[in-house]
Protein backbone atom coordinates (compact mmCIF):
# COMPACT_ATOMS: atom_id res chain seq x y z
CA UNK A 1 0.00 0.00 0.00
CA UNK A 2 1.50 3.20 -1.34
CA UNK A 3 0.37 6.49 0.44
CA UNK A 4 1.77 10.14 0.65
CA UNK A 5 2.44 9.31 4.22
CA UNK A 6 4.53 6.00 3.06
CA UNK A 7 4.77 2.67 1.19
CA UNK A 8 4.08 0.98 4.55
CA UNK A 9 1.33 -1.51 5.26
CA UNK A 10 -0.49 0.08 8.99
CA UNK A 11 -2.29 -3.19 9.31
CA UNK A 12 -1.39 -5.83 12.39
CA UNK A 13 -3.05 -4.08 15.34
CA UNK A 14 -3.18 -6.19 18.43
CA UNK A 15 -5.76 -6.48 21.17
CA UNK A 16 -8.84 -5.76 18.92
CA UNK A 17 -12.04 -7.47 19.37
CA UNK A 18 -11.01 -7.02 23.48
CA UNK A 19 -10.28 -3.14 23.29
CA UNK A 20 -13.26 -2.51 21.47
CA UNK A 21 -15.65 -3.69 23.26
CA UNK A 22 -13.61 -1.76 26.70
CA UNK A 23 -13.55 1.48 24.59
CA UNK A 24 -17.24 0.90 23.62
CA UNK A 25 -18.22 0.19 27.17
CA UNK A 26 -16.62 3.62 28.12
CA UNK A 27 -18.38 5.19 25.42
CA UNK A 28 -21.62 3.99 26.30
CA UNK A 29 -21.24 5.14 30.09
CA UNK A 30 -19.57 8.47 29.33
CA UNK A 31 -22.92 9.08 27.23
CA UNK A 32 -25.20 8.27 30.37
CA UNK A 33 -24.86 11.06 32.43
CA UNK A 34 -28.61 11.63 33.54
CA UNK A 35 -28.79 15.16 31.94
CA UNK A 36 -32.43 16.32 31.40
CA UNK A 37 -33.70 17.06 27.87
CA UNK A 38 -35.17 19.86 26.83
CA UNK A 39 -31.28 22.43 27.86
CA UNK A 40 -32.24 24.38 24.66
CA UNK A 41 -35.44 26.24 26.10
CA UNK A 42 -34.49 29.96 26.47
CA UNK A 43 -34.60 31.18 30.46
CA UNK A 44 -34.24 34.54 31.52
CA UNK A 45 -30.23 34.78 32.95
CA UNK A 46 -29.64 37.72 34.77
CA UNK A 47 -26.89 36.18 37.35
CA UNK A 48 -23.94 38.34 38.65
CA UNK A 49 -20.93 37.20 37.22
CA UNK A 50 -22.03 35.24 34.61
CA UNK A 51 -20.82 35.57 30.85
CA UNK A 52 -22.44 35.50 27.47
CA UNK A 53 -21.35 34.05 24.65
CA UNK A 54 -23.19 34.68 21.20
CA UNK A 55 -23.46 32.00 18.29
CA UNK A 56 -24.58 31.78 14.98
CA UNK A 57 -25.19 28.08 14.48
CA UNK A 58 -25.85 26.65 11.21
CA UNK A 59 -27.11 22.85 10.87
CA UNK A 60 -28.37 20.30 7.97
CA UNK A 61 -30.46 18.38 11.31
CA UNK A 62 -34.14 18.03 11.04
CA UNK A 63 -35.83 20.24 13.38
CA UNK A 64 -36.87 18.18 16.76
CA UNK A 65 -40.79 17.87 17.80
CA UNK A 66 -39.67 19.11 21.31
CA UNK A 67 -39.35 22.78 20.71
CA UNK A 68 -36.98 22.90 23.82
CA UNK A 69 -34.88 20.44 22.11
CA UNK A 70 -34.63 22.17 18.35
CA UNK A 71 -33.27 19.81 16.51
CA UNK A 72 -32.76 16.11 16.20
CA UNK A 73 -30.42 13.90 14.87
CA UNK A 74 -32.04 12.95 11.57
CA UNK A 75 -31.22 15.00 8.08
CA UNK A 76 -32.49 17.79 7.28
CA UNK A 77 -33.22 19.57 4.30
CA UNK A 78 -31.60 22.48 3.15
CA UNK A 79 -29.36 25.00 5.95
CA UNK A 80 -31.03 25.88 9.50
CA UNK A 81 -30.05 29.23 10.73
CA UNK A 82 -29.91 29.97 14.18
CA UNK A 83 -28.37 32.62 16.74
CA UNK A 84 -27.88 31.60 19.88
CA UNK A 85 -26.54 32.92 23.48
CA UNK A 86 -25.51 30.85 26.06
CA UNK A 87 -25.10 31.94 29.30
CA UNK A 88 -21.81 30.28 31.46
CA UNK A 89 -21.37 30.17 35.30
CA UNK A 90 -19.20 32.43 37.19
CA UNK A 91 -14.93 30.98 36.61
CA UNK A 92 -15.57 30.24 40.64
CA UNK A 93 -18.27 28.16 39.86
CA UNK A 94 -16.70 26.03 37.19
CA UNK A 95 -13.29 23.96 35.83
CA UNK A 96 -11.78 25.46 32.90
CA UNK A 97 -12.19 23.17 29.64
CA UNK A 98 -15.24 21.63 30.94
CA UNK A 99 -19.00 21.90 29.97
CA UNK A 100 -21.30 22.23 33.28
CA UNK A 101 -24.33 20.44 32.49
CA UNK A 102 -27.60 21.56 34.61
CA UNK A 103 -29.03 18.70 36.98
CA UNK A 104 -32.38 19.67 36.74
CA UNK A 105 -34.20 22.32 34.87
CA UNK A 106 -34.91 25.46 34.95
CA UNK A 107 -31.28 25.29 34.85
CA UNK A 108 -29.27 27.27 37.66
CA UNK A 109 -26.85 29.77 35.83
CA UNK A 110 -24.49 30.35 38.89
CA UNK A 111 -23.90 26.20 38.22
CA UNK A 112 -24.56 25.57 34.46
CA UNK A 113 -24.27 26.60 31.42
CA UNK A 114 -28.08 27.89 30.13
CA UNK A 115 -29.80 28.69 27.05
CA UNK A 116 -30.50 32.53 27.30
CA UNK A 117 -32.16 33.13 23.72
CA UNK A 118 -32.76 31.11 20.38
CA UNK A 119 -33.61 33.48 17.42
CA UNK A 120 -33.94 31.14 14.59
CA UNK A 121 -33.11 32.93 10.82
CA UNK A 122 -34.90 33.35 7.52
CA UNK A 123 -31.92 33.44 5.38
CA UNK A 124 -28.32 34.31 4.29
CA UNK A 125 -29.23 38.34 4.96
CA UNK A 126 -30.05 37.36 8.78
CA UNK A 127 -26.99 35.72 9.28
CA UNK A 128 -24.88 38.42 7.35
CA UNK A 129 -26.17 41.14 9.60
CA UNK A 130 -25.64 39.02 12.72
CA UNK A 131 -21.54 38.86 11.50
CA UNK A 132 -21.20 42.26 10.88
CA UNK A 133 -22.50 43.04 14.52
CA UNK A 134 -20.36 40.46 15.95
CA UNK A 135 -16.83 40.45 13.95
CA UNK A 136 -14.50 42.11 16.36
CA UNK A 137 -11.58 44.21 15.03
CA UNK A 138 -9.17 41.67 14.13
CA UNK A 139 -12.62 40.39 11.77
CA UNK A 140 -11.83 37.10 12.25
CA UNK A 141 -14.64 34.55 11.97
CA UNK A 142 -14.00 30.69 13.87
CA UNK A 143 -16.24 28.01 12.13
CA UNK A 144 -16.16 24.56 14.58
CA UNK A 145 -17.12 21.55 13.12
CA UNK A 146 -18.01 19.25 15.73
CA UNK A 147 -17.64 15.10 15.84
CA UNK A 148 -19.20 11.71 16.44
CA UNK A 149 -21.92 11.25 18.86
CA UNK A 150 -22.51 14.98 19.24
CA UNK A 151 -26.53 15.94 19.94
CA UNK A 152 -27.14 19.45 18.72
CA UNK A 153 -26.99 20.93 22.28
CA UNK A 154 -23.77 18.77 22.64
CA UNK A 155 -22.55 20.81 20.53
CA UNK A 156 -23.78 24.47 21.02
CA UNK A 157 -22.36 23.98 24.35
CA UNK A 158 -18.98 22.87 23.45
CA UNK A 159 -18.45 25.56 21.15
CA UNK A 160 -19.42 28.51 24.14
CA UNK A 161 -16.97 26.67 25.97
CA UNK A 162 -14.23 26.46 23.87
CA UNK A 163 -15.14 30.30 22.76
CA UNK A 164 -15.33 31.69 26.68
CA UNK A 165 -12.69 29.58 27.60
CA UNK A 166 -9.84 30.55 24.78
CA UNK A 167 -10.71 34.28 24.62
CA UNK A 168 -10.42 33.99 21.21
CA UNK A 169 -10.94 37.11 19.34
CA UNK A 170 -13.74 36.04 16.68
CA UNK A 171 -16.98 35.95 15.70
CA UNK A 172 -18.01 32.04 16.76
CA UNK A 173 -20.23 29.92 14.17
CA UNK A 174 -20.74 26.55 14.65
CA UNK A 175 -21.86 23.73 11.80
CA UNK A 176 -23.86 21.07 12.94
CA UNK A 177 -24.33 17.90 11.01
CA UNK A 178 -27.33 14.84 11.97
CA UNK A 179 -25.51 12.76 14.31
CA UNK A 180 -27.57 10.43 15.99
CA UNK A 181 -25.63 10.85 18.90
CA UNK A 182 -25.13 6.71 19.94
CA UNK A 183 -22.24 4.41 19.76
CA UNK A 184 -24.11 2.25 17.65
CA UNK A 185 -24.43 4.64 14.63
CA UNK A 186 -21.50 5.63 13.84
CA UNK A 187 -21.93 4.62 10.60
CA UNK A 188 -25.35 6.46 10.16
CA UNK A 189 -23.18 9.56 11.15
CA UNK A 190 -20.50 9.15 8.94
CA UNK A 191 -23.05 9.24 6.10
CA UNK A 192 -23.98 12.37 7.71
CA UNK A 193 -20.97 14.05 7.03
CA UNK A 194 -21.26 13.45 3.26
CA UNK A 195 -25.01 14.32 3.39
CA UNK A 196 -23.82 17.64 4.66
CA UNK A 197 -20.85 18.26 2.58
CA UNK A 198 -22.48 20.23 -0.05
CA UNK A 199 -23.95 22.47 2.59
CA UNK A 200 -21.05 23.07 4.61
CA UNK A 201 -18.47 24.38 1.54
CA UNK A 202 -21.76 26.81 1.20
CA UNK A 203 -21.25 28.32 4.53
CA UNK A 204 -17.63 28.50 4.47
CA UNK A 205 -17.90 30.35 0.96
CA UNK A 206 -20.85 32.74 2.15
CA UNK A 207 -18.95 33.76 5.28
CA UNK A 208 -15.51 34.06 2.99
CA UNK A 209 -17.07 36.51 0.43
CA UNK A 210 -18.35 38.53 3.01
CA UNK A 211 -16.38 42.06 2.64
CA UNK A 212 -16.22 42.77 5.95
CA UNK A 213 -14.73 39.63 7.14
CA UNK A 214 -10.89 39.64 7.20
CA UNK A 215 -10.28 36.10 7.27
CA UNK A 216 -11.66 32.48 8.45
CA UNK A 217 -10.17 29.83 10.75
CA UNK A 218 -11.84 26.14 10.62
CA UNK A 219 -11.79 24.19 13.45
CA UNK A 220 -12.95 20.63 13.09
CA UNK A 221 -12.93 17.51 15.95
CA UNK A 222 -13.04 13.88 15.15
CA UNK A 223 -15.43 12.93 12.72
CA UNK A 224 -16.44 16.14 11.77
CA UNK A 225 -12.69 16.81 10.44
CA UNK A 226 -13.50 14.09 7.65
CA UNK A 227 -16.42 16.70 6.95
CA UNK A 228 -14.58 19.75 7.11
CA UNK A 229 -11.54 18.54 4.84
CA UNK A 230 -14.36 17.03 2.07
CA UNK A 231 -15.99 20.89 2.35
CA UNK A 232 -12.71 22.53 1.50
CA UNK A 233 -11.50 19.65 -1.10
CA UNK A 234 -15.00 20.39 -3.12
CA UNK A 235 -14.15 23.81 -2.61
CA UNK A 236 -10.93 23.55 -4.33
CA UNK A 237 -12.18 21.52 -7.13
CA UNK A 238 -15.10 23.83 -8.00
CA UNK A 239 -13.40 26.92 -7.47
CA UNK A 240 -9.66 25.83 -8.68
CA UNK A 241 -8.43 27.15 -4.89
CA UNK A 242 -10.02 27.56 -1.40
CA UNK A 243 -11.09 31.11 -0.91
CA UNK A 244 -8.22 32.93 0.18
CA UNK A 245 -9.35 34.01 3.22
CA UNK A 246 -9.78 30.69 4.95
CA UNK A 247 -6.32 30.96 5.66
CA UNK A 248 -6.10 28.55 8.94
CA UNK A 249 -7.33 24.79 9.84
CA UNK A 250 -7.38 23.23 12.94
CA UNK A 251 -8.27 19.91 13.40
CA UNK A 252 -8.67 17.95 16.58
CA UNK A 253 -8.23 14.20 17.31
CA UNK A 254 -8.83 14.07 13.53
CA UNK A 255 -10.91 10.98 12.64
CA UNK A 256 -8.98 10.39 9.44
CA UNK A 257 -7.38 7.67 7.27
CA UNK A 258 -4.33 8.72 6.62
CA UNK A 259 -3.78 7.77 2.98
CA UNK A 260 -7.53 9.90 2.45
CA UNK A 261 -6.18 12.66 4.45
CA UNK A 262 -2.96 12.92 2.23
CA UNK A 263 -5.39 13.03 -1.23
CA UNK A 264 -7.07 15.40 0.20
CA UNK A 265 -4.44 17.53 1.07
CA UNK A 266 -3.10 17.21 -2.26
CA UNK A 267 -6.36 18.07 -3.98
CA UNK A 268 -6.75 21.44 -1.33
CA UNK A 269 -3.07 22.04 -3.21
CA UNK A 270 -0.26 24.68 -2.14
CA UNK A 271 -1.81 27.75 -1.83
CA UNK A 272 -4.33 26.32 0.84
CA UNK A 273 -4.99 27.44 4.26
CA UNK A 274 -1.93 26.83 6.99
CA UNK A 275 -3.09 23.39 9.01
CA UNK A 276 -2.58 22.80 12.49
CA UNK A 277 -3.29 18.92 13.83
CA UNK A 278 -3.87 17.87 17.36
CA UNK A 279 -2.94 14.50 17.98
CA UNK A 280 -2.99 12.08 20.62
CA UNK A 281 -1.41 8.55 20.67
CA UNK A 282 -4.02 7.48 23.63
CA UNK A 283 -7.21 8.35 21.93
CA UNK A 284 -9.24 5.30 22.83
CA UNK A 285 -11.90 6.34 20.61
CA UNK A 286 -9.77 6.53 17.71
CA UNK A 287 -8.57 2.78 18.63
CA UNK A 288 -12.11 1.88 17.81
CA UNK A 289 -12.39 3.79 14.74
CA UNK A 290 -9.19 2.21 13.17
CA UNK A 291 -10.28 -1.02 14.24
CA UNK A 292 -13.88 -0.21 11.76
CA UNK A 293 -11.97 1.13 9.20
CA UNK A 294 -9.46 -2.12 8.22
CA UNK A 295 -6.80 -1.14 10.91
CA UNK A 296 -5.28 1.83 8.36
CA UNK A 297 -3.60 4.38 11.06
CA UNK A 298 -6.02 7.52 11.75
CA UNK A 299 -4.51 10.83 11.28
CA UNK A 300 -4.95 11.87 15.01
CA UNK A 301 -3.45 9.25 16.50
CA UNK A 302 0.05 9.08 14.43
CA UNK A 303 3.49 10.04 16.53
CA UNK A 304 4.57 12.99 14.31
CA UNK A 305 8.05 12.49 15.09
CA UNK A 306 8.13 9.22 13.83
CA UNK A 307 8.55 7.83 9.92
CA UNK A 308 6.79 8.00 7.44
CA UNK A 309 4.54 10.47 8.73
CA UNK A 310 7.48 12.82 9.97
CA UNK A 311 9.04 13.67 6.65
CA UNK A 312 5.74 14.39 4.99
CA UNK A 313 4.46 16.85 7.23
CA UNK A 314 7.37 18.51 7.57
CA UNK A 315 7.09 18.72 3.40
CA UNK A 316 3.71 20.03 3.37
CA UNK A 317 4.52 22.86 6.17
CA UNK A 318 1.74 20.78 8.38
CA UNK A 319 2.15 21.86 12.24
CA UNK A 320 1.26 19.06 14.73
CA UNK A 321 0.54 19.22 18.29
CA UNK A 322 0.99 16.29 20.09
CA UNK A 323 -0.91 16.26 22.89
CA UNK A 324 0.04 12.18 23.93
CA UNK A 325 1.72 13.28 27.94
CA UNK A 326 -1.50 15.10 28.78
CA UNK A 327 -3.68 14.26 31.18
CA UNK A 328 -7.47 14.23 30.54
CA UNK A 329 -10.31 14.14 32.47
CA UNK A 330 -11.92 12.57 29.07
CA UNK A 331 -11.78 9.12 29.92
CA UNK A 332 -11.54 8.37 26.57
CA UNK A 333 -8.51 10.80 25.83
CA UNK A 334 -10.59 12.23 22.92
CA UNK A 335 -11.38 15.67 23.73
CA UNK A 336 -8.20 16.80 25.05
CA UNK A 337 -7.99 19.56 22.73
CA UNK A 338 -10.92 21.15 24.49
CA UNK A 339 -10.63 20.19 28.45
CA UNK A 340 -6.74 21.42 28.67
CA UNK A 341 -6.83 25.37 29.51
CA UNK A 342 -3.20 25.60 27.87
CA UNK A 343 -4.90 24.32 24.82
CA UNK A 344 -7.84 26.30 24.43
CA UNK A 345 -5.76 29.65 25.19
CA UNK A 346 -3.37 28.37 22.22
CA UNK A 347 -6.11 27.58 20.13
CA UNK A 348 -7.55 31.84 21.11
CA UNK A 349 -4.74 33.26 21.52
CA UNK A 350 -2.46 31.83 18.69
CA UNK A 351 -3.51 29.14 16.49
CA UNK A 352 -7.01 31.24 15.91
CA UNK A 353 -4.96 34.47 14.71
CA UNK A 354 -3.04 32.13 12.38
CA UNK A 355 0.23 32.61 14.14
CA UNK A 356 2.71 29.37 13.96
CA UNK A 357 3.28 27.54 17.30
CA UNK A 358 7.19 27.91 16.91
CA UNK A 359 6.88 31.36 15.25
CA UNK A 360 10.67 32.83 16.09
CA UNK A 361 8.66 36.29 16.98
CA UNK A 362 6.93 34.33 19.93
CA UNK A 363 8.52 31.34 21.14
CA UNK A 364 7.06 27.94 22.59
CA UNK A 365 8.95 29.12 25.68
CA UNK A 366 6.97 31.87 26.13
CA UNK A 367 3.63 30.59 25.01
CA UNK A 368 3.41 26.56 26.77
CA UNK A 369 6.89 26.50 28.69
CA UNK A 370 10.20 25.98 28.89
CA UNK A 371 11.64 24.10 25.36
CA UNK A 372 13.70 21.13 25.06
CA UNK A 373 15.02 19.68 22.19
CA UNK A 374 15.32 16.09 22.72
CA UNK A 375 17.64 14.05 20.80
CA UNK A 376 17.59 11.52 18.55
CA UNK A 377 19.44 8.44 17.84
CA UNK A 378 18.01 6.42 14.98
CA UNK A 379 16.24 6.96 12.21
CA UNK A 380 12.58 5.87 13.68
CA UNK A 381 13.27 8.31 16.35
CA UNK A 382 12.93 11.79 14.53
CA UNK A 383 13.63 15.16 16.88
CA UNK A 384 10.68 16.72 18.36
CA UNK A 385 10.36 19.92 20.75
CA UNK A 386 9.11 19.52 23.95
CA UNK A 387 7.25 21.89 26.53
CA UNK A 388 6.59 21.45 29.78
CA UNK A 389 3.14 21.34 29.87
CA UNK A 390 3.91 18.70 28.59
CA UNK A 391 3.08 19.16 25.35
CA UNK A 392 4.91 18.05 21.97
CA UNK A 393 5.25 20.68 19.04
CA UNK A 394 6.47 19.67 15.77
CA UNK A 395 6.15 21.32 12.50
CA UNK A 396 8.39 22.71 9.61
CA UNK A 397 9.47 26.18 10.55
CA UNK A 398 11.72 23.50 13.35
CA UNK A 399 14.65 23.46 11.66
CA UNK A 400 14.60 27.32 10.66
CA UNK A 401 13.68 28.30 14.16
CA UNK A 402 16.45 25.59 15.94
CA UNK A 403 18.48 25.05 12.82
CA UNK A 404 22.13 24.07 14.39
CA UNK A 405 21.02 21.81 16.99
CA UNK A 406 18.78 19.82 14.54
CA UNK A 407 21.49 19.47 12.50
CA UNK A 408 23.14 18.25 15.00
CA UNK A 409 20.58 15.66 15.53
CA UNK A 410 20.08 14.45 12.23
CA UNK A 411 23.38 15.29 10.38
CA UNK A 412 23.88 11.25 9.78
CA UNK A 413 20.10 10.51 7.97
CA UNK A 414 17.09 12.44 6.30
CA UNK A 415 14.14 11.85 4.71
CA UNK A 416 12.03 13.83 2.40
CA UNK A 417 9.06 13.60 -0.05
CA UNK A 418 7.99 14.26 -3.29
CA UNK A 419 6.10 17.19 -4.69
CA UNK A 420 2.27 17.59 -4.42
CA UNK A 421 0.41 14.43 -5.93
CA UNK A 422 3.36 13.00 -6.41
CA UNK A 423 4.82 9.56 -5.43
CA UNK A 424 5.93 9.38 -1.91
CA UNK A 425 10.47 9.58 -2.30
CA UNK A 426 12.73 8.14 0.38
CA UNK A 427 16.01 10.11 -0.29
CA UNK A 428 18.88 9.72 2.51
CA UNK A 429 21.69 12.23 3.13
CA UNK A 430 21.23 15.87 3.69
CA UNK A 431 18.83 17.61 1.68
CA UNK A 432 18.70 20.74 3.61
Amino acid sequence: MSSIFGGQDLRGFGRGARIMVMVAATLFLAACGGRPIGVMQPEAVNAPGTSKVDLLVATTRAPAADPAVLFSGERGTGLALSAITVSIPPDANRVVGQVQWPKKLPADPLKSFTTVSVKPMLGAQQAREWGRAHLTKSRRVMVFVHGFNNRYEDAVYRFAQIVHDSNADVAPVIFTWPSRASIFDYNYDKESTNYSRDSLEELLRNVASEPSVGEVTVMAHSMGTWLAMEALRQMAIRDKHVASKIRNVILAAPDLDVDVFGRQISEIGQKGPKFTIFTSQDDRALLVSRRIAGNVDRLGQIDPANEPYRSALEKLGITVIDLTKMKSGDRLNHGKFAESPEVVKLIGTRLAAGQTVTDSDVGIGEALGSVAIGAANTVGQAASVAVSTPIAVFDANTRRNYGGQWQRMTGSVGTTVGSFGAPLQIVTGNER
